[in-house]
Formats: structure tokens, C-alpha cells, sequence
């Protein structure tokens, strides 16, 4: 399951980049309750998303030339000059080379493959959110790609993932776990084919709810849409696809108390 008990290749960081920091710290703040709190004003805008007290993701705005709002996933790297190299040798693509982050962290973002956008955090003061698998935090990170057996290989080469796979209507999805540890106990993900002509590769967050309903309708009423309509998926639980007013895509999941 995923926490906060960070290992190699595990989500340990989570951000947003928008191009209307205000509006989407009041949108999530409806959604999900959280706070936003700024990071200073030598952070640049940047600030983080609060839960009770503890850190449950970021949000900035916008840095690269052209980019579209949307929310990154980072994953654990012990060591990010090594992370690096392994993303260029598996054919990945370096976004922003490793940057100390005034002593909190080392960041890098990359590109895999397939066109998927993803980071990576190595610790320093700070390890990564505070809170996961909790109502209104991250539960779980779902890459969509063309290609998911070449996809799998690429993310195994640099974290030393592990996959299961998992008969789900019209398709197999792979659930995702770091390297150590009880397979199912260190599953965090999982990779499913991309949905659709018009789809794109992508890493989507998933945000825990109590009523995945009722936050589709939270949601809409403050700016939202619907990117797929809450339905009932057997053995995972109920789970819809929204995107906030600037267009970032995210998903939500009540988990089915069986599993």
C-alpha cells in the first residue's frame, strides 16, 4: 500500500502546476478540504497542500515554455545522479537535470519512453508528503501507455519495480510494487493500456475519497468536468476521472473494503 515509509521507486513527492495557483488552491481546498500554504517568497510561488497539519502534495505555477497544467508524480531515488543515467540509458528523456532544492532535496524530471512525464525526489530535510492512502490524500499512481509490457521494462531498469498481473474488464492491468518487501504490501500503482486514439501517456494520480459521488459533484460545482463518469470496477472499487478548471487530470477511488 502506499505511504510514507519511502523506499527506492516509491511516490514520495506530488505536485501541481497550474497556470492559476489562486483558483486551483480554492478548488482542491473544496474538494478535498486541504489547505494551501506558501513556501516563502524565495519559493517562487510554490506552496504546499495541507491536510490536518501534514503535507499531502505542492502546487506552483507553470515553468516550462508550452507546458499544460497537470500533476506530477515524483519517486523515490536514493540517488538521483544515478536515477539520471538510468533514465537516458533506458531511452528516457532528462526535462531538468538534478538541482539541489535549498537543502530540502534533489529534483529531477524526465520523460520516459512513451511520452509519460514523471520525477523524482531524492530526500534531504524532507523525505515527502506526510500523508497517503488516507481520505482526500494519494492512494495510488496509474501510468496509461501505448505500449505497458515496454513501459514496465523502462520503469524496471531504473527503479527495480516488480508487476503482477490482474484480469480487468477488456484488459490485463499490471499492479506495480518497489523491489523489497512483500509484493502486495509494496504495491503503490499499476499500468494500464492508454485509453483510446486520443489518449496520451500519462502518470494520473489517484486521491482517496469517502464518496466518490458526492466529490464528482464538488468537483463539478466548482469548476471542474468529468473526464469518465464514477462507475464500479469489481475488485477495486469505485472510481472516476475528473479534470480541475485549468485541465488537469486526476482520478478518484473509494477502495472496495473487501480488498
Amino acid at each position: 500500500m502506499l505511504g510514507t515509509d519511502f523506499r527506492t521507486g516509491s511516490p514520495n513527492w506530488l505536485d501541481l502546476g497550474s497556470p492559476d495557483t489562486d483558483g486551483a488552491a480554492r478548488f482542491y481546498s473544496a474538494l478535498f478540504g486541504w489547505n494551501f500554504v506558501s513556501a516563502g517568497p524565495e519559493a517562487g510561488g510554490y506552496g504546499f497542500f495541507q491536510l490536518d497539519g501534514k503535507t499531502v502534495a505542492a502546487l506552483g505555477p507553470l515553468t516550462e515554455e508550452g507546458a499544460k497544467s497537470a500533476w506530477m508524480i515524483h519517486f523515490m531515488s536514493p540517488d538521483i545522479q544515478a536515477t539520471t543515467k538510468a533514465v537516458k540509458d533506458g531511452g528516457g528523456s532528462v526535462r531538468m537535470e538534478p538541482m539541489d532544492v535549498m537543502g530540502e532535496g534533489w529534483l529531477a524530471q524526465f520523460t520516459d519512453p512513451q511520452g509519460a512525464e514523471f520525477a523524482s525526489w531524492q530526500p534531504g530535510k524532507t523525505a515527502g508528503f506526510q500523508l497517503a492512502s488516507a481520505d482526500n490524500t494519494l492512494v495510488w499512481a496509474e501510468l496509461h501507455a501505448q505500449d505497458p509490457g515496454a513501459a514496465i521494462a523502462f520503469y524496471a531498469g531504473v527503479f527495480g519495480w516488480r508487476q503482477s498481473e490482474m484480469e480487468a474488464p477488456g484488459m490485463t492491468y499490471r499492479v506495480l510494487s518497489v523491489a523489497d518487501g512483500d509484493q502486495q504490501d509494496a504495491s503503490f500503482g499499476g499500468v494500464a493500456p492508454q485509453m483510446g486514439e486520443g489518449g496520451e501517456p500519462r502518470w494520473t494520480p489517484y486521491f482517496h475519497v469517502p464518496d466518490v459521488d458526492a466529490a464528482v459533484e464538488t468537483a463539478t460545482g466548482n469548476g471542474g468536468s468529468v473526464v469518465m463518469p464514477a462507475s464500479d470496477v469489481p475488485e477495486v472499487g469505485r472510481i472516476a476521472w475528473l479534470a480541475d478548471p485549468s485541465g488537469a487530470v486526476f482520478a478518484l477511488l473509494k477502495p472496495d473494503p473487501r480488498m
